[in-house]
């Protein structure tokens, strides 16, 4: 009897210290299908998973397939997850090795090209301007979209194409003694024509382009140049992640305000995520998010109440339509939505010390969006999940 009850005893104690793996839970609060969205694990949930599983793990879904996931530069656990409507998903955390996974979402600075910042995920593209450009001379403020029709990235090889010094030398050779086969070889490269994976065909100027801000004075908008440092904070595979500062303004009294934009793009995405900081400004200034209207139009949306904008640009006989849009979160309230200052603007009032959260991004009519009321939907499906997000649970 009393080698039963030891038996006993030392089963129950082994069975007690075996690891329990730990189970994710994510929950849909809408009556709206969840896809491939990407959620969070807060950091210091995320240290207690490392902690827990310290020779590595995995993420496994209900179906028993692993689940890619990324370690974010703030130690935050991102993946993609689904959820049916107002329903719940579990994914489960294992001891492993995780699989190699394809990069969907990366970027990288061109110095070669005027000091780019260009970034893409598996959807779409987009870069920001730099100190080289503005030197030159050149007024670009906002951000350029770039069109893709494949899942890998695109952007690196298209920068590569297009500024190879042996072909620049021989197509500038060839503008003195044949300029038509000059033209030639400058189309077989440039990223301004569509190879089969999509191109560059969106104009920026000086204006705030594809859904770039800019603070407002009684004048209009006090459009930021390029900017003047940058730090990549994640590379991928799922999250790309950079900070820009920007050379200082002069906004009302103030002289020396500096803003400060931590951009992130997620894999699956069209839009990308902006959070903005202005230092040494003192008082509320009203802070537009636009997108530039590059020919009269009223296919657009501006909803101030529901916190978005979304507009479709000029059709291209040759590229199609590009689409853009911008969401202001409903916790900071848009005053107005409209048309105004050649833009589509969201305008809503910057708080001296506060975070300013929106998100900007576009899409494609021959990638995904056969029209603009295909991308309107988006937009207006993006707001609603940026209001009533995932919510996680680690247990």
């Amino acid at each position: 009897m009393k080698k039963m009850i030891l038996l006993l005893a030392m089963t129950m104690f082994i069975a007690c210290n075996e690891k329990k793996d730990l189970q994710i839970t994510v929950s849909n609060p809408l009556a709206l299908e969840r896809h491939q969205e990407m959620v969070e694990i807060p950091a210091d949930q995320t240290a207690t998973i490392q902690t827990k599983y310290a020779n590595g793990f995995i993420i496994v879904s209900e179906s028993g397939l692993e689940t890619p996931y990324q370690i974010t530069h703030d130690n935050k656990l991102i993946f993609q997850a689904c959820a049916k409507a107002d329903g719940k998903s579990v994914y489960t955390i294992k001891e492993g090795t995780p699989q190699a996974v394809a990069t969907l979402a990366t970027g990288k600075h061109y110095p070669e090209r005027v000091d780019d910042i260009a970034w893409e995920n598996d959807r779409v593209a987009f870069r920001a301007y730099g100190p080289a450009l503005q030197a030159t001379g050149e007024r670009a403020f906002g951000y350029d979209i770039w069109t893709k029709k494949v899942s890998h990235p695109v952007v690196e090889a298209r920068y590569a194409k297009e500024l190879n010094p042996e072909t620049l030398t021989k197509i500038a050779e060839l503008r003195k003694t044949d300029p038509k086969a000059a033209q030639e070889l400058y189309q077989s490269v440039s990223y301004h024509v569509d190879h089969g994976d999509g191109l560059d065909y969106y104009s920026v100027g000086p204006t705030l382009g594809a859904g770039a801000s800019a603070l407002m004075n009684a004048d209009g908008l006090i459009m930021p140049y390029a900017y003047k440092e940058y730090k990549l904070l994640d590379n991928g595979p799922l999250r790309f992640t950079v900070s820009l500062t920007y050379n200082p303004l002069t906004v009302g009294e103030n002289e020396n305000v500096i803003e400060n934009r931590i951009i992130s793009l997620d894999a699956g995405s069209q839009l990308n995520k902006a959070v903005i900081r202005f230092d040494n400004l003192t008082e509320t200034t009203p802070l537009a998010s636009g997108i530039v209207v590059h020919a009269p139009s009223e296919v657009y949306e501006a909803n101030a109440e529901k916190g978005y904008i979304a507009y479709a640009d000029p059709i291209d006989p040759v590229n199609g339509q590009i689409y853009v849009g911008a969401v202001v979160p409903r916790t900071q309230p848009l005053k107005e939505a409209t048309l105004a200052h050649g833009h589509v603007l969201a305008i809503s009032d910057y708080k001296p010390g506060s975070a300013y959260t929106y998100y900007f991004g576009g899409g494609w009519s021959n990638y995904g969006f056969e029209s603009p009321e295909a991308w309107f939907t988006y937009m207006r499906e993006f707001t609603e999940k940026v209001n009533n997000p995932l919510t996680v649970s680690v247990q």
